[in-house]
Formats: C-alpha cells, structure tokens, sequence
C-alpha cells in the first residue's frame, strides 16, 4: 500500500460498472498484450443487455502466460507490485460484474507466483477482496492458476481451456468467451498491463491519462528493451516517444552508438523487423509502427547491432514457433516445418534465389489461414526480413554457390549426390 494502491478503492467500486466502462473509454485505454483492442469496448461486452438475469457465475481471467520472447513487463508487474494488479482485479471485475477473477501465470515464473500468492493472501486478511470486497457489499475472489510453460496458452481460447484441465488448444470462435467462456460461463481475457494500470486511471481521472501519448494511442506503456544496448531495461514511457529518444534515454544507448544499429525487432518476437533506416524515425504507438509495416506488440524492443547474423536471428525464432505449435490446424503445423526448415537453409545459402519468393508465398499462405494468431506469429518476422534484407539472403545464396561451383537443387539437394529412393523436391 506504500505505493498508493488501494487507495479509495471503496468509492470507485461503489460508483457502479457504467461509470467505470465509461472512464476507461474516456481515456482512449487500448489492450497491452499485443492486439491493442479497445479495453472499454472490450469491458462492456460483459454487459450485454439482461445480463443480470443470467444465473451463471461471470470470470474475470487475467494473461499472465508471458511467453513472447523479448517481453519482461508483466513479471515485474507480479514480482515489484503485485497489489497493484489484485486492486486491478476488483475494478475491472466490477467494471464487467465478475464473480472471481483466474490469473493463469506462465509456468517457469515460479518466484512471481509465490510473491502474487503472498499478496492475495496479504487482501483477503485485510478485507480488500472476498466477501464483501472493501466494505462494498460486493463479493470478489481472486485464484492463481499455474500454467506448464506452453506458448500456445497465452492465447485467450487456449488459456481457459489449460484452467479448465484441458490441452491448451485454441478454440475457434464464435462463440467468443464473453458469451460462452471459462467453464462455459461469460468471462474476459485480458493482460496483467492492462487490468494492473486502470486503478490509477480511476484515481486521476481519463483526461490524466489521455493527456500522454497522441489520439488513438493514449497513456503510458511499459517498454522492454533488451539486446546490444548499453543498459537493457523495463521502463514506463508515453506512447508515441520515437524509439531512438527511448533507446538513448533510458538504454544509454546502442552498443557502439547509434551509427552501429542493424535492426530492431520492436514489439516482441512475432513483429516484423524494422532496419536503421526506419528506426531513425519511428514513433512507438500502434499506428505509426502499423504505417511501417510491423506492430507495436508486447513493446518488447529487442536491440540488434552490426555485429548480428540478421538471417540466423529470424532462423532461431522460426525453430521456436515450429517448437511451440500445438498442431491443431494444418497451414501451422506444416507451415512453421517447413519455414523452420527453410530458414536453416538459408542461413547457410543452401538454396536457389526463387527460394525466397517460395517462403514468401508459403507465410502469405499461412497469415490468416490458421485458428488463432500463431499463423501470423511466424510469418510476420520472415516477411521483415525478406522485405528489409532480401539483399543479404541473396549474397548468401550466391556466396553458397561460388563455394560448391554449382547451384544447389531447389530443397537444397546437392548436384552429383546420391538421392536414390528418396523423396525429390519440386525443381530438382
């Protein structure tokens, strides 16, 4: 409570759901898991009319299945100041008149866990939540949840059906969990950031809020930026700050100055990659870093120098999809093997230059084919580098075939080797 939390909570739980949607409208709150959808809009969905006539028990889940390689904000969140996002619990909860509220927390955070656990312990025996929540008269629980490490399950229908005892598969929709969701009952998703940050709108009203950033991408954001930086950092900026003043600000700096940047990857690991020559201009909000062809994410600024092998970085991240693909719809399950495979050719050169539209054709294939966002996930980042650094594959290719004396089969069979009853690529 020493940071302020739980301050008048009473009088803002007591103003009612429609004075709370409406605040969180007001002030232009937009998701921060990634998608940037609307919290307000999202919030109100809960309220659909008759909705009190409606015997079923209503869930609050809160997304703290932080899986997104680079990201490190909602684990600070649980780690520094946990009250903070219980107090989020209970007014978001109100907001959509929840009757308990699940925080599904990634499975390796173990030490988050025992901190928030200690903290929701620390509210019941104070009275802040349970029976009659603050003195309210309105009764709110809140429970952990403890995920087993799966990246699947950070997506929303993936999520409840892991609570619910069952394998993380994403669920097609409609129906969407506000009307048919965690135990079949009405519930919302959302992110630690965002349930964590509405308190304090509450407090200092929407106008405070949205006085930070510029239209349609309001307030304050966690950033974390990690990578060939000086001092890698979870820090709280305003929106729409350009990405070298937050880089030099609160980083020191890129490794070996700025001149030395190769590329950034600037909202998590499922977002295109930006080169210097975009970087040297961007604002970070959803809709400048839309207008460059890429996404704010996570806000996970993941930092890469000259000294980086730009092709072998998005090769890692296609092997990491490729891994975490629970296999349910088909263009993921064989799109991510075979641009995993893919990629590791080319990281080499093993490959002919007609190659490289083929990958691109195969993640435009993919992108909006498959159940839930894993689609995009991987074929965004190879996209950005095709788009961005097409020159360097090609001078790999060209660098490969100077080596051998001759090109490589399309599949990056090897001219002269012995493929008797073996399966033969396309081109061979």
């Amino acid at each position: 409570m020493k940071y302020g939390d739980w301050y008048r909570t009473k009088d803002m739980v007591l103003k009612g759901d429609d004075w709370l949607i409406s605040e969180i409208k007001a002030s232009g709150l937009r998701g921060r898991g990634g998608a940037g959808f609307p919290s307000g809009l999202k919030y109100s969905f809960m309220n659909f009319k008759d909705w009190d006539k409606d015997p079923r028990p209503r869930y609050l889940v809160v997304n703290a299945d932080e899986g997104e390689p680079g990201t490190c904000k909602d684990r600070e969140i649980m780690r520094k100041d946990p009250q903070k996002l219980i107090e989020g619990c209970l007014v978001v909860g109100r907001a959509m008149n929840a009757n308990a509220a699940y925080i599904y927390i990634r499975g390796e955070f173990y030490h988050e866990a025992t901190v928030l656990q200690r903290a929701i312990n620390e509210a019941y025996e104070a009275g802040l939540i349970g029976k009659n929540a603050c003195g309210t008269g309105y009764d709110f629980d809140v429970y952990i949840h403890r995920g087993m490490g799966a990246y699947i399950c950070g997506e929303e229908t993936s999520l409840i059906e892991s609570i619910e005892g069952k394998a993380g598969k994403p669920r097609l929709k409609p129906p969407f969990p506000a009307a048919v969701g965690l135990f079949g009952c009405p519930s919302t998703v959302t992110n630690v950031e965002t349930v964590a940050v509405t308190p304090t709108i509450m407090r200092r009203g929407a106008n405070w809020f949205s006085s930070f950033g510029r239209e349609r991408n309001a307030g304050t954001k966690l950033f974390c930026i990690s990578g060939h930086v000086n001092n890698p950092v979870t820090v709280e900026e305003e929106m729409s700050i350009s990405l070298r003043e937050l880089i030099e600000k609160h980083c020191g700096g890129v490794r070996g100055g700025w001149d030395n940047l190769l590329a950034v990857i600037p909202g998590g690991s499922s977002t295109p990659v930006i080169p210097k020559s975009v970087a040297d201009n961007q604002l970070m909000d959803f809709d400048a870093l839309k207008d460059s062809q890429t996404g704010l994410g996570t806000a996970a600024v993941i930092v890469m120098d000259k000294s980086t092998d730009i092709v072998r970085s998005i090769s890692r991240l296609s092997s990491f999809y490729k891994h975490e693909s629970c296999g349910q719809c088909t263009p993921c399950r064989e799109g991510s093997k075979w641009t995993m495979q893919m990629m590791q050719r080319l990281e080499t050169g093993n490959a002919r230059e007609r190659e490289i539209d083929m990958l691109q054709e195969l993640t435009k294939q993919v992108e909006g084919h498959t159940i839930c966002a894993l689609g995009e996930a991987f074929a965004w980042p190879i996209q950005g580098l095709i788009r961005h650094f097409r020159p360097e594959l090609e001078a790999r290719i060209r660098e490969y075939q100077k080596e051998l004396g001759a090109s490589p089969y399309a599949g990056g069979w090897h001219p002269n080797s012995r493929a008797e009853g073996k399966l033969i690529s396309p081109g061979m």
